[in-house]
C-alpha cells in the first residue's frame, strides 16, 4: 500500500476480516484459540466434530473461571458465526468424498496475530542479522542484474579474495566466532521469516481459490461459444503460473521436493538448536519442514482443482452435444417415417460413399530425420582414364501414367480385366520392370485385386527374340464406384 488515506482506512476497518477480527466482543477468545489450533499446532484442515470438541473444552475452562454465561453459546454455534459470510475467520469446506465439514483458517486470521505478536514486549531485539540481510539482498540483485561480463568478473574476484584472506587467518588459527548475542539474532530472524513463509502459504491457497471460484462463476453464466471461454480460461491459468507469486511459488515447491535439500535443512537446524546460546529452541521448528510441504502440497491441490473442473467442464459439454445430435438424428428419422408414404415425395439421397474414411493419429509415421551425406570436393581431380560408359544407358523407367491409361481403356469394355489379358492384349516392352510396375500400380477409378491361392503363367519376348515366363498370383483390375468420372457415356448409361 503505497499510501493511508482516510477514505482508504475507512474502508478496510469496515471491510477487511483482520480489522473485523480485532474489533470483535470475543477477540480474545478467537485469537488465543486460533493461535493455539492454527499456528502454534500448524494445523491446516481439521474435522468439524474434532474442531467443536476442542471450542467446548475452551469454553468450559474459561466459563469455570470468568463464571457461567461469559460465554454463553454453544460451540458449534460459534463456528457457524466465525465462519459466516459476514466474518470470514474461518473456511468452511466439504473435501472430496465427504459429508462432514472441515474447517480452515483464513489469511485474515495470520494478519491480525502476527500482529498481535508484534505487540509483545521482546526481551531481545536482533539487529545486526537483518542489518546483513538486507546488504546480502542488495548484492544478490545488483549481481544478478548485471550483464557486463568484466563487472561480473571483477566482483567474483572480490569474493575470492575475502575468501582466500579467511581461509589464510584460519589456517593462522584466527577464527571469527559468533558470540551469544549473534547467535540468538540470528535464530530470532530464522524462526520469525519460517513462520511469516508458513502464514503466507495461506495468502497463496486463498488467492488460487478466488481464481477457482471466478472460473465457476464464469462456467455457470456463461453463454458464448466453448472455444471463448476456454481461451479466457486457459489464459487466466497461465497469467497465475507466470506471475511473481506463481513462479516464486514453483522455484519455493521445487526446494521442498528436493530430499537432499531437506536433509541439508534439518541437519543445519539440529545443530543450530543443539547450541547453548540458543536456550530453549522454538518447538514449531522442528515441524516446520513438514508444515512447508503439507501446505504447499494443499496449494498444488487447488491448482489440481482448477484442472479437474475445467475437465468437468468439457466433459458435460461435449455430452451435451452428443445428446443435442442423438435428437436430431431421432427427429429426421421420424420425419422421414412420416413421409415415406406420402406420394411425390423424392426421398433419395446420393452420398459418396456408405462409411468415413478414417484416419487414427497413431497411424502416421514418425518423423525420420534424413541422412545427410558428407560431400568432400577438396581433391577432386580431372580424370583422363577411359572407362565403360555402359551402366549410365541401362537404367529403365516405366511411365506408370501410361500404364495407367492402358488399365483404364480395358476396363471402358469391362468391369474387371486381368492382368495375363493386358499383358496378351498389350504385350511387355520393358520386360519384367513393366510386370512389377502394373503389380504396384494404383489410380482412381480401379482396384487391384490378388488372389495368392490360384497362380498363373505370364509370357513375353524381349527384343532379342528371348522368352521370358513368370508365374505371378492371379492379379485382375476391377473398376470401382468413383469409375464413372472416366468411363464412357455408353457405359454412364448403362
Amino acid at each position: 500500500m503505497g499510501g493511508l488515506d482516510y477514505d482508504e482506512l475507512v474502508a478496510l476497518r469496515r471491510q477487511h476480516s483482520a480489522w473485523k477480527l480485532l474489533r470483535a466482543d470475543n477477540a480474545a477468545l478467537m485469537l488465543s484459540f486460533f493461535n493455539k489450533v492454527f499456528v502454534e499446532h500448524g494445523i491446516r484442515s481439521i474435522a468439524g466434530v474434532e474442531l467443536a470438541d476442542r471450542l467446548d473444552d475452551e469454553l468450559f475452562a474459561l466459563n469455570e473461571r470468568l463464571g457461567q454465561g461469559t460465554f454463553p453459546k454453544s460451540a458449534k454455534a460459534y463456528l457457524d458465526d466465525w465462519s459466516g459470510p459476514q466474518s470470514g475467520w474461518l473456511r468452511k469446506y466439504y473435501p472430496a468424498d465427504s459429508d462432514e465439514p472441515h474447517y480452515d483458517a483464513t489469511p485474515a486470521v495470520e494478519k491480525a496475530i502476527a500482529w498481535i505478536r508484534s505487540l509483545q514486549v521482546r526481551s531481545f531485539i536482533g539487529t545486526e542479522s537483518r542489518l546483513n540481510t538486507i546488504f546480502d539482498l542488495l548484492r544478490q540483485m545488483t549481481f544478478g542484474a548485471e550483464t557486463d561480463p568484466e563487472t561480473r568478473l571483477e566482483e567474483l574476484k572480490r569474493r575470492r579474495l575475502e575468501i582466500d584472506e579467511e581461509i589464510a587467518r584460519a589456517e593462522a588459527g584466527d577464527v571469527d566466532v559468533l558470540d551469544s548475542s549473534g547467535l540468538r539474532d540470528r535464530y530470532q530472524q530464522l524462526t520469525a521469516t519460517a513462520h511469516d513463509l508458513l502464514a503466507d502459504f495461506r495468502e497463496v491457497e486463498a488467492n488460487f481459490r478466488d481464481l477457482d471460484r471466478e472460473l465457476r462463476r464464469k462456467i455457470a453464466v456463461w453463454d458464448g461459444s466453448k472455444g471463448e471461454l476456454l481461451d479466457e480460461i486457459l489464459t487466466s491459468r497461465e497469467s497465475i503460473a507466470e506471475s511473481d507469486q506463481g513462479r516464486s511459488f514453483q522455484a519455493f515447491y521445487g526446494f521442498l521436493l528436493s530430499h537432499r535439500r531437506q536433509d541439508e535443512f534439518k541437519k543445519l537446524l539440529a545443530e543450530v538448536e543443539a547450541m547453548d546460546a540458543i536456550g530453549e529452541p522454538d518447538p514449531r521448528m522442528r515441524r516446520i519442514p513438514r508444515d512447508w510441504l503439507d501446505a504447499a502440497e494443499r496449494t498444488q491441490a487447488t491448482v489440481r482443482q482448477l484442472s479437474e473442473q475445467l475437465r468437468r467442464f468439457l466433459d458435460d459439454r461435449a455430452w451435451s452435444e452428443d445428446r443435442r445430435v442423438m435428437e436430431l438424428m431421432s427427429g429426421i428419422e421420424a420425419r422421414a417415417i412420416a413421409l415415406r408414404d406420402t406420394p411425390g415425395m423424392d426421398l433419395i439421397v446420393e452420398i459418396d460413399a456408405a462409411a468415413p474414411a478414417i484416419t487414427l493419429p497413431m497411424e502416421r509415421p514418425l518423423y525420420a530425420p534424413v541422412t545427410r551425406t558428407p560431400i568432400d570436393s577438396a581433391d577432386i581431380r580431372v580424370g583422363d582414364e577411359e572407362f565403360a560408359a555402359d551402366a549410365l544407358f541401362e537404367a529403365v523407367y516405366v511411365d506408370p501414367a501410361r500404364l495407367v491409361e492402358t488399365v483404364r481403356r480395358a476396363l471402358d469394355l469391362q468391369a474387371q480385366v486381368s492382368l495375363a489379358y493386358l499383358v496378351r492384349q498389350h504385350p511387355l516392352e520393358q520386360g519384367l520392370a513393366e510386370l512389377v510396375a502394373y503389380l504396384a500400380l494404383s489410380g482412381d477409378g480401379f482396384t487391384v485385386v490378388f488372389d495368392d491361392s490360384r497362380r498363373e503363367e505370364i509370357t513375353w519376348a524381349s527384343a532379342d527374340g528371348v522368352q521370358h515366363n513368370v508365374q505371378t498370383p492371379v492379379t485382375a483390375f476391377a473398376r470401382t464406384i468413383s469409375g464413372a468420372t472416366w468411363a464412357s457415356g455408353k457405359e454412364e448409361q448403362s
